[in-house]
C-alpha cells in the first residue's frame, strides 16, 4: 500500500492507496491539525497511530509539505519509520513530475499546486482544467489541455478571512460557516455567513470567468473546473462555475508522481 501525505498550513491530509495505475483506490484517509513544531518522531507517532495495523502494510510513501519546518521532519521520518528499502518520494522543487511549469520561477510554485495539476490532467483529460483549491488560501490554477501548469491566482482563504475579521472588529465574532436563510441576513450571524459564503463564491466565480474569458483555450465546453481542499464541500454548491469536486486531488497527484518516479528507477 502507498501512504500519501499532504502537509498543509492548516491540515495534514493522509491517504492510503491500494493498487496502482487505473486500478488504484483510496482505502482510507484522515485529516489532522497541522502543528509546525512537531518532530519527526511525533509526526510518525501520529501517522502510525492513525494507520493502526495497516502501518506494517505500507510499502511506499509519497509526501509533500508547504510548511518548511515539517518538510525537514518528513525527510527524517519517512525512511526511519517506513522502511529504507521501499520506494519513497518527497515532492520538492526540482523533482521531475512530467508537468511543464510555464511561469517565471518554477521553484516558487507550491508543490501542492503541482500535485493538483498532475491529478487534474490525469482525471479530466478531455480538455483544459481550472483547479480551485479551498484551503488556508483560495487558489485558482489553470492547467492546459496538454497538462501544462499555466499559473494561477491566490487569495486569502475563507477561514483566514473570518479570523482576520474577528480579530480586527470588536463587535464581530466567529460564526459557524453555513448558508444563512437569505442573502440578506436578519441578524449579525446571518449577515456574516452571507458575506463570507456568497462573497467568496462570487470571488471564485469571478476569477474562473476571467480565466475563461482571457486565456486562450479556456472558452470552450471542454473545460473542467474542479474544486478540492478541506473547505470545498462548504463552497461547492455556492459557486456557479464549479463543475466537479475531487476531495483527494492532491493525494491522487502525489500517488501519480510516485508511480512515475518508481517507473523511472526501473
Amino acid at each position: 500500500m502507498l501512504l500519501a501525505v499532504d502537509v498543509g498550513n492548516t491540515n495534514i491530509h493522509l491517504g492510503v492507496f491500494a493498487g496502482t495505475g487505473d486500478h488504484a483506490t483510496m482505502v482510507r484517509d484522515w485529516r489532522i491539525h497541522t502543528e509546525p513544531n512537531l518532530t519527526s518522531d511525533e509526526l510518525a507517532l501520529l501517522i502510525r497511530g492513525l494507520l493502526g495495523s495497516d502501518a506494517d502494510q505500507v510499502t511506499g510513501v509519497a509526501a509533500l509539505s508547504t510548511v518548511p519546518s515539517l518538510l525537514r521532519e518528513l525527510r527524517v521520518m519517512v525512511p526511519r519509520y517506513f522502511g529504507d528499502g521501499f520506494h519513497h518520494m518527497l515532492l520538492e522543487p526540482g523533482v521531475r513530475t512530467g508537468v511543464p511549469l510555464l511561469v517565471d520561477n518554477p521553484k516558487e510554485v507550491g508543490t501542492d499546486r503541482v500535485a493538483n495539476c498532475v491529478a487534474a490532467h490525469h482525471n479530466y483529460p478531455s480538455g483544459p482544467c481550472i483547479v480551485v483549491a479551498f484551503g488556508t488560501a483560495t487558489v485558482v490554477d489553470a492547467v492546459s489541455a496538454k497538462g501544462e501548469f499555466l499559473g494561477g491566482a491566490i487569495a486569502p482563504g475563507v477561514n483566514l478571512a473570518v479570523e482576520a475579521l474577528s480579530e480586527h472588529t470588536v463587535t464581530v465574532r466567529k460564526v459557524e460557516l453555513m448558508p444563512p436563510r437569505s442573502v440578506l441576513g436578519k441578524n449579525t450571524v446571518e449577515a456574516l455567513q452571507s458575506g463570507i459564503l456568497y462573497g467568496f463564491a462570487g470571488q471564485v466565480d469571478g476569477l474562473v470567468d476571467r480565466v475563461r474569458d482571457t486565456i486562450d483555450g479556456f472558452d470552450g465546453d471542454d473545460v473542467t473546473v474542479v474544486a478540492t481542499g478541506y473547505l470545498a464541500p462548504l463552497m461547492f454548491d455556492e459557486c456557479e462555475t464549479l463543475t466537479a469536486h475531487h476531495p483527494h486531488l492532491t493525494l491522487d497527484g502525489l500517488r501519480l508522481v510516485h508511480e512515475r518516479s518508481k517507473q523511472r528507477r526501473r
